[in-house]
């Protein structure tokens, strides 16, 4: 089961990527991302209720819904969207991949848990694999006061997502599942994204053309619905640390699928990464204690 949720995350995160570039454009960002998440909101809730889904809740869990909305569902959003204008795509990816990071410090601090050697070894598996993987993109890329600008909103972005998560951690702590705090939180952002929309002036509009509609519906419903329900169904089960390399496995799908949209080339450096990513993968999702399984029972067979 564990397995199913990380694969439909890894490929359904890694293929939104193209549905997000079809959004961008004629419409303002604040726009798109408001139609996002206020079309997977007001589908996903009723859904809950018709299905008898739809568990009860407090004064208390709103509050911690809202701030999950803003969290996962709305600022971080737009940090990620307008990054994108500064810096390029693979930069993007490879300082989202610092989410296992946060995860991990951010669940010392709020929850006291230790940091495990594995999940440091698996982010520097993976940071490494994807500096690789986007080398030509990075080196291409002038470090100006824009450039830093784009590193400093992707940063933030993917600390609020990791906040998104510490969040996730205290509903699965009260007993409450992913498919209800989720349909609540992105009812929240999407009323924080109508606010910010207000707030800043930005002009309503909406393109009719069939490729920005069906981007905006891949996006509503797998890539919101299905992609974050699976993914802190993930948090609940293996943990926020673990789940978290999600965020390094997806641009490897996404460079799979440019291989064919985009003619990514790829060559020894990018195979290379690839492996390192891989490898950090397989750390991540337990290869270290059962790499540490052998090695003892190897040990007390040769003392033995």
């Amino acid at each position: 089961m564990n397995l199913a949720l990380y694969l439909t995350t890894v490929f359904i995160w890694g293929t939104t990527w193209l549905a997000i570039h079809f959004q961008v454009g004629e419409v303002p960002v604040l726009i798109s991302i408001f139609y996002r998440f206020a079309l997977a909101g007001m589908l996903f809730l009723p859904l809950l209720m018709l299905l008898n889904k739809r568990q009860t809740t407090s004064l208390k869990d709103h509050g911690f819904f809202l701030l999950q909305g803003a969290c996962l569902f709305s600022f971080n959003f737009i940090c990620f969207y307008y990054a994108s204008g500064y810096i390029v795509s693979g930069l993007i990816s490879v300082v989202f991949s610092l989410a296992t990071l946060f995860n991990a410090f951010n669940n010392r601090l709020i929850w006291k848990q230790k940091i495990a050697p594995a999940v440091i070894v698996a982010t520097l598996f993976g940071l490494a694999g994807l500096i690789m993987l986007f080398w030509d993109s990075i080196l291409g890329d002038s470090f100006d006061r824009q450039t830093l600008l784009g590193l400093g909103l992707c940063a933030v972005g993917t600390f609020l997502f990791s906040l998104g998560n510490m969040v996730s951690v205290r509903h699965t702590r009260n007993g409450l599942k992913p498919w209800t705090t989720n349909a609540y939180a992105m009812i929240y952002g999407a009323l924080i994204l109508l606010v910010c929309i207000v707030v800043t002036g930005t002009p309503w509009s909406i393109s009719r053309e069939p490729v920005y509609l069906g981007s905006l519906l891949y996006l509503a419903i797998p890539g919101s619905i299905i992609g974050f329900t699976t993914y802190l169904s993930l948090v609940a089960r293996l943990g926020a640390n673990q789940a978290a390399y999600a965020t390094v496995m997806f641009p490897v799908v996404a460079l799979t699928i440019s291989s064919w949209v985009e003619n990514y080339q790829w060559n020894t450096m990018s195979f290379t990464g690839l492996f390192l990513v891989l490898a950090g993968n397989s750390i991540a999702l337990g290869g270290w204690q059962r790499l540490r399984q052998y090695q003892l029972r190897l040990t007390a067979a040769r003392t033995g």
